[in-house]
């Protein structure tokens, strides 16, 4: 995990989140090269946003990204992007997607934010300040 602050004018900040999506019917399709193209379509499409994509993995019915990004950017519109944009570059490119998925995603995914501290020490460190 990074452990460097980003320092932009008037901002510093460390926002990262765990995000996971997954085909529609948690369909295995993600092989056969759907795969490698998804990748390179998510980094490509990540860079574009600003998003800086720490980890990423591709597994059959669903998908890992490790993301780092601005925080006045909204987590659900960059994950409204990259979904939009690899299902209409992915269906185009593998047309068996079409006839296998109505539509690509699944409307929901699951998101965690993380940090290098753990919530009960940030809990601590607030309830502490009129002690201090």
């Amino acid at each position: 995990m990074s452990g460097e602050y980003i320092h932009k004018q008037g901002l510093v900040y460390k926002n990262q989140f765990h995000v996971v999506f997954c085909p529609k019917y948690r369909r295995p399709v993600l092989v056969d090269g759907v795969d490698v193209r998804l990748k390179e379509i998510l980094l490509e499409k990540a860079a574009e946003l600003d998003v800086k994509i720490l980890s990423i993995e591709i597994m059959p019915d669903h998908v890992h990204l490790f993301i780092s990004f601005d925080p006045r950017l909204m987590l659900h519109k960059i994950i409204k992007i990259l979904k939009g944009a690899s299902a209409r570059i992915l269906r185009e490119e593998f047309p068996s997607l079409k006839s296998r998925l109505p539509s690509m995603w699944t409307r929901s995914y699951f998101s965690c934010s993380v940090g290098h501290i753990g919530e009960a020490a940030v809990r601590r460190y607030i309830e502490e300040q009129k002690n201090a």
